[in-house]
């Protein structure tokens, strides 16, 4: 796979500054960002092996990893509409996405990984792709409030998530009652093609945030949720 396909993705953990803080700062940031869209809140299903493979390789620092998601906008439970399968692929601090189309599903409380299966065998997706995804089984529930902004030559953009909250997904039943919800921190991460990597450096320098490795899968993993 050809690094042109590539983008990269500089995380910041932001924990002192409120929201409108942070805003101000990346509104006043010489890139000349400006909010692109309306703010969504973003939801997720972590995939990951039976000794949990895609967690330690996360926490170990290994460079290339791949995390499988199922991934849809708007509310959390009910009938979910336009879910996509993804598969996020790091090598380094390079990422790339592959995004499959999944029929509609129901998340609530009988919900089981079983339905989740089926889903996916019922979707219309390569053959190959539906036999790997049965080397996992989703784990991790997680949603947050995501806002989008983009410099004014539309070379980069940066996000802010907030509001994260994370529940374990049980084998069987389900009640999601249990949750964790991280009320201080903010992931902010800038994002660009892997070619516009050259002019980066200046953006991040003049940000007052302090780059950090961070995940919402790990940490989901390793709130009160999960273990």
């Amino acid at each position: 796979m050809s690094i042109k396909d590539y983008r990269y993705e500089r995380k910041f953990l932001v924990t002192h500054l409120t929201e409108n803080e942070i805003e101000s700062i990346i509104k006043g940031h010489i890139a000349l960002f400006s909010e692109i869209y309306s703010s969504r809140y973003i939801n997720n299903i972590y995939f990951d092996s039976i000794n949990l493979q895609n967690y330690f390789d996360s926490v170990d620092g290994i460079s290339d990893r791949t995390k499988i998601r199922i991934r849809w906008y708007g509310k959390l439970f009910g009938v979910i509409s336009n879910p996509i399968l993804e598969f996020k692929v790091k090598a380094g601090q390079l990422n790339k996405k592959s995004s499959f189309i999944l029929k509609s599903f129901r998340l609530d409380c009988d919900f089981k990984i079983s339905s989740i299966f089926e889903t996916i065998d019922s979707s219309d997706m390569p053959k190959n792709i539906k036999q790997k995804i049965k080397l996992y089984q989703p784990v991790l529930l997680n949603r947050y409030r995501r806002k989008y902004f983009q410099s004014f030559d539309k070379n980069y953009r940066i996000t802010i998530d907030k509001n994260l909250s994370y529940y374990k997904i049980n084998k069987h039943t389900n009640n999601f009652l249990n949750k964790s919800v991280d009320h201080l921190s903010k992931i902010v991460e800038l994002k660009y093609h892997s070619s516009k990597d050259s002019y980066a450096e200046a953006i991040v320098s003049s940000l007052p945030f302090r780059l950090n490795k961070n995940s919402k899968y790990v940490n989901g993993l390793e709130s009160k949720t999960f273990f």
